[in-house]
């Protein structure tokens, strides 16, 4: 697996939920409420990671269950900074920024984040690759 490819990947993954979060604060949350708003843009979310990580997943090059779980953390864990950041920047404090992440509120950050750890696997999966639980695996 590259992680530099993995970290492009991960770029293009940033951009387009930055973009689709612009898209969404402008179109839609004036309609339909900021919670709402919200849900259906874990919703689409979700869809734009997944369209990335099919695009994308041949090319990083995971193959394993272990590199394809990494992979997806990796992104996780990038994305989780970047919001993290992303909020400070905009001078939210830490207890608003976390607010996204309160299933008891009706956000569903969690489970967007969730999906991007599972994302890599599941696109490798999509695209037919076979997917091996370890690289001795794909000696045999």
């Amino acid at each position: 697996m590259s992680w530099r490819r993995a970290f492009l990947a991960w770029l293009a993954i940033a951009l387009a939920e930055s973009v689709h979060g612009i898209l969404r604060r402008i179109f839609l949350l004036p309609v339909i409420g900021d919670l709402r708003a919200h849900q259906l843009g874990i919703l689409t979310g979700c869809v734009i990671i997944f369209a990335i990580a099919l695009l994308a997943i041949r090319w990083v090059g995971a193959r394993t269950l272990p590199e394809l779980l990494r992979l997806g953390l990796f992104w996780m864990v990038l994305m989780a900074a970047f919001e993290v950041s992303l909020g400070y920047a905009f001078g939210y404090p830490l207890s608003r920024i976390l607010q996204d992440y309160n299933v008891f509120e009706g956000r569903l950050m969690v489970f967007g984040m969730l999906f991007m750890l599972f994302a890599p696997l599941l696109a490798a999966k999509a695209r037919g690759i076979s997917v091996h639980s370890t690289k001795q695996s794909l000696q045999a």
